[in-house]
């Protein structure tokens, strides 16, 4: 037999300082991935912008304590908690096969430059 988890979910506070750390970052820097170091379409997500030599800020949220509250409040920022979550110009664009689609049709290098 197996067993069922169930994770209830808390919604974010987007007023609190979790929440405004991360729409702080997205503003700051041009690229921005919400991440977790061991998921391959956060690695699928990254791979385009090495390959045209486009820096990134890239926060690992299984590497930080408030890791799940930076998830509820992408949640309530892009409709979406799973991750990557991927930011260009302050503006959500998808996650991993979004920005491989992106980058594969060329879309990608339009909107970074």
């Amino acid at each position: 037999m197996g067993s069922f988890i169930s994770r209830t979910v808390v919604p974010a506070n987007m007023s609190g300082p979790v929440a405004e750390f991360v729409k702080s970052a997205i503003a700051k820097d041009k690229v921005v991935i919400f991440s977790k170091t061991y998921c391959p379409y956060c690695t699928m997500a990254k791979e385009p912008f090495k390959k045209l030599n486009q820096e990134y800020a890239c926060y690992e949220l299984d590497k930080r304590n408030d890791g799940d509250e930076m998830q509820n409040v992408l949640a309530e920022l892009t409709g979406g908690r799973t991750v990557p979550r991927v930011f260009i110009n302050g503006n959500f664009v998808g996650g991993g096969t979004d920005i491989k689609k992106l980058y594969d049709d060329g879309r990608l290098q339009q909107m970074l430059a």
